[in-house]
């Protein structure tokens, strides 16, 4: 080859090079374009329940797909360290707006009324707070937890509803010893026999034991919905922050819910979406992960009916009642303390 040819053969593939970085890099930045707004729009600091998963994912598609930069938000989303720290986190004002348990609000609230935190959208109609365990250690009903050892981080929203649980099944909370562990060791130390069981939220909970091998036929879970009228995660806001802007707050939870739709619509999407944040995760576990999750946000016959975000007061009157029993509490929370649902869009916007 001449020393020219090889010239223009170089140009020609530096030429290449740079339209398919260009290419590639223009389609990756309009894929994955973050919720940074615009100059003047309202600045977020959103914190999720827990780790990036399949379950957040539809916050995630809000955040990537630019559905709050549309709504002139500029959301930041942190990845959580259990839903019932996201309630002190969100009260004290390191974020503005969480995505917590409500049952744990319940009890917060009970015990500091003062608290500047109310939960303005329910997002999972069904609780998915549980007690999983394995068939190995010989536990078949809630009752036979009696005696065991319990594993959780300390912040694990399961593991702070667990008294209304052993309550309802006729647990005798002396005779549980819990196990304190940080969050990736929990179904590790389950499997490994260093605890009996362990609390969370079951999607989470059976899809990590599946991932470390476990077979879904050797899992027992106990879901403490079927046991109570409970709801579960919702999103949570600080109350100063909510004073200040409350049309902000509409647009957030418009975006949610509609990152919430796209997700039910294009899961697969959604997956890839939450791999921006964490290239490692297991697409596979995730989008079934995923798939549990949707099934307690979109649920026949509340959600085709009131749209996504809103129940009943009822159920919330129930839940209220249901918490505050079981825990003992020395004050019951008022449903207004509790929840306040005219910051959603309306319902036509909600709708599946």
């Amino acid at each position: 080859m001449s020393s020219s040819l090889r010239v223009r053969v170089t140009a020609f593939g530096l030429l290449l090079g740079l339209v398919v970085g260009f290419t590639g890099g223009f389609l990756v930045g309009w894929f994955a374009k973050p919720s940074l707004g615009h100059p003047g729009s309202t600045l977020i600091r959103f914190t999720l329940d827990w780790a990036y998963q399949g379950p957040q994912a539809p916050f995630l598609v809000a955040y990537y797909k630019g559905f709050f930069a549309e709504e002139g938000l500029s959301v930041t989303v942190d990845r959580g360290y259990g839903s019932a720290k996201v309630i002190s986190d969100v009260a004290a004002g390191l974020f503005d707006i969480g995505f917590g348990d409500i049952n744990s609000l319940i009890e917060f609230k009970s015990k500091n009324p003062d608290a500047k935190v109310k939960l303005v959208a329910v997002i999972h109609v069904k609780s998915p707070l549980s007690v999983v365990t394995l068939r190995g250690t010989g536990i078949s009903t809630p009752k036979d937890l009696e005696g065991r050892r319990l594993g959780a981080p300390a912040g694990d929203a399961a593991r702070r509803v667990f008294p209304a649980f052993a309550s309802a099944v006729g647990i005798s909370l002396d005779m549980i010893t819990w196990v304190t562990m940080d969050i990736p060791l929990r179904e590790p130390m389950l499997k490994r026999g260093e605890v009996d069981a362990v609390t969370g939220f079951y999607y989470t909970v059976v899809l990590n034991l599946i991932g470390l091998g476990v077979s879904e036929d050797d899992i027992v879970v106990f879901k403490y919905g079927d046991y109570l009228p409970l709801v579960g995660n919702g999103i949570v806001v600080n109350e100063d922050f909510l004073k200040k802007n409350p049309d902000a707050v509409t647009r957030f939870l418009r975006a949610v819910i509609r990152g919430i739709k796209y997700t039910i619509q294009n899961p697969d999407e959604a997956i890839d979406v939450l791999l921006l944040r964490d290239p490692t995760l297991n697409k596979t576990i995730e989008k079934k992960r995923l798939m549990m999750a949707l099934e307690i946000i979109n649920v026949r016959g509340v959600t085709d009916k009131y749209g996504f975000g809103y129940v009943e007061p009822s159920v919330i009157e129930e839940n209220i009642n249901a918490v505050v029993a079981a825990f003992g509490l020395p004050r019951r929370p008022s449903l207004s303390e509790i929840v306040d649902f005219s910051y959603l869009p309306p319902r036509e916007e909600r709708l599946p």
